[in-house]
């Protein structure tokens, strides 16, 4: 095997011009999708994990695993520290950065009474890391999602003592969807509280074809999210909690490019249809999108079928799928005039979290 390589640099997905810190909006650039890891927590959590129940471990090769180590060392620093962390958001141009948990700490599939200490413990390092710089960095944390009570209280933490904005859910618990009865409490307190909801992927569960190529991140990851949507949109969960703030990472995944299929189904069968009174782009369209889809059209494509106001700048800092140039990336759609390049840089997030 040859020596792993990668980098954290500029996307081959599209031409680059003047980096983006030389073409800053007015007002403030708000990456409203990073990460930020709690390294007590992986301490703590560590005996508990089985590394074969991660699908982005489980379904890889040996290179990839072995690339994914490099990364660990690679970005050891800046995921942790304030120093090199903030002097790349300012070559990037970005002001404020909202910090979830890498998804690797959501701790679903380890036993509940430490999936509920480690949750804790993730919440406790992104609330001190982020009091430490609070001009700079905000937070969402985490919740024990497979301990249904626990999350409802962890939540209210959250949202109370901890002062984030929200929190972070995967797009599966353990092979369960986000829209099982055993939720429904998450739900309804998400949508009491006001709080943000980030739907992150972790790789796909079934992903026995896509362990070559990094293929359980490239297409596992948005392919996930889509599935989440779907789940999230026609068992009625979006019907019954209307004023849910969800924010859907890298693009909303598939769904986004191909909703016009939904709502053929929802018309043309009743078991697709179901109970559900309006057609699902209904709800697709209250749902918050991110910016991480590399390519001008396709961020143009966003804009144009759900609105400027939807779409919300992200960069999945700091990983190698990353974007690494996030106000570039906006102001590489041509069709872009100054107030939509303001609110997706930072416009839109300063609304949703009350900045």
């Amino acid at each position: 095997m040859s020596e792993p390589t990668n980098h954290y640099g500029p996307t081959a997905a599209r031409a680059h011009g003047r980096p983006g810190r030389e073409q800053k909006p007015a007002g403030p650039v708000i990456d409203i999708h990073a990460h930020v890891l709690v390294p007590e927590a992986a301490t703590y959590a560590a005996p508990f994990l089985d590394p074969a129940g991660e699908p982005l471990t489980r379904f890889a090769t040996e290179e990839t695993r072995a690339l994914n180590r490099k990364q660990g060392l690679d970005r050891r620093e800046v995921f942790n520290q304030h120093g090199p962390r903030l002097a790349e958001l300012d070559a990037m141009g970005i002001d404020i950065q909202l910090c979830a948990p890498p998804p690797g700490q959501c701790y679903y599939g380890i036993p509940p009474e430490h999936a509920v200490a480690a949750t804790r413990l993730v919440n406790d390092g992104i609330a001190a890391f982020c009091a430490a710089r609070p001009d700079r960095f905000l937070g969402l944390g985490s919740v024990p999602l497979a301990v249904p009570g626990e999350a409802e209280a962890e939540l209210a933490r959250c949202m109370g003592p901890l002062g984030f904005k929200g929190v972070q859910v995967l797009t599966n618990v353990q092979g369960r969807e986000l829209s099982d009865p055993a939720f429904a409490g998450f739900w309804a307190a998400a949508e009491r509280l006001g709080a943000l909801v980030m739907l992150h992927p972790n790789g796909f569960i079934e992903g026995q074809r896509l362990t070559r190529h990094y293929f359980n991140n490239v297409v596992g990851n948005p392919f996930d999210t889509t599935l989440a949507l779907h789940h999230l949109i026609f068992d009625g969960v979006l019907e019954r909690h209307p004023d849910l703030t969800i924010l859907a990472v890298h693009g909303g995944g598939y769904l986004p490019s191909y909703s016009g299929r939904i709502d053929h189904a929802w018309g043309a069968r009743s078991d697709a249809r179901g109970t559900l009174p309006q057609p699902p782009t209904h709800y697709l369209r209250k749902v918050y999108l991110d910016s991480i889809v590399f390519t001008p059209h396709q961020l143009e494509y966003l804009v144009t079928v759900f609105g400027a106001d939807r779409v919300l700048m992200g960069t999945d800092f700091p990983f190698d799928m990353a974007e690494s140039d996030p106000v570039g990336h906006i102001r590489s759609a041509a069709g872009f005039d100054e107030a939509t390049v303001a609110a997706i840089a930072g416009g839109n997030a300063a609304r949703l979290l009350g900045l």
